[in-house]
């Protein structure tokens, strides 16, 4: 089996985890790897999931180097190893309190830095869109920002806090 891996042009590493895998199927269903059968998969992949408790990422190397061995060295077409697909975590975005963005945004030296974080803070702007904003995209009687290349490479307008 190794020798397939090595063969495959698989980079060291990526070798050593998908035969941990398989190694590890062997292991759960007690049997060799090529006499495990497709129906022997979810078990294996449940217990994985329930019991190891891999991570999202693991579990993406897990079925990775599982589906490798089935298509590379057993040539068998396991189409559930398709089906399966690890869920990324969604992890939610850090938010500072009002006294911990000004005490940041205090600290940014040079003046024009602090300029720059403040106007796209305020504004909600990606970094990038903040780089490409002019004096001319603000219009100070309407208190509206004309935002140009924003995300998709579509411009927008967007309003303009007083106080910024």
């Amino acid at each position: 089996m190794i020798a397939a891996l090595q063969l495959s042009g698989q980079r060291e590493r990526t070798q050593q985890s998908s035969g941990r895998e398989v190694r590890l199927l062997a292991q759960f269903s007690g049997t060799s790897p090529h006499l495990i059968s497709a129906s022997e998969l979810p078990h294996d992949v449940l217990h994985r999931t329930n019991i190891d408790q891999l991570a999202p990422h693991s579990m993406r190397i897990c079925s990775s180097g599982l589906r490798f061995f089935s298509l590379h060295v057993l040539e068998r077409d396991w189409k559930l190893l398709d089906l399966i697909r690890a869920q990324s975590a969604y992890r939610l975005p850090a938010i500072l309190s009002v006294q911990e963005g000004r005490r940041l945004l205090s600290m940014a030296t040079p003046l024009h830095t602090r300029v720059y974080f403040t106007t796209v803070y305020s504004l909600g702007l990606r970094l990038h869109e903040g780089l490409f904003l002019q004096v001319s995209d603000l219009d100070g009687q309407r208190l509206m920002v004309h935002v140009h290349r924003g995300k998709g490479a579509k411009d927008r307008s967007i309003p303009l806090p007083p106080d910024t």
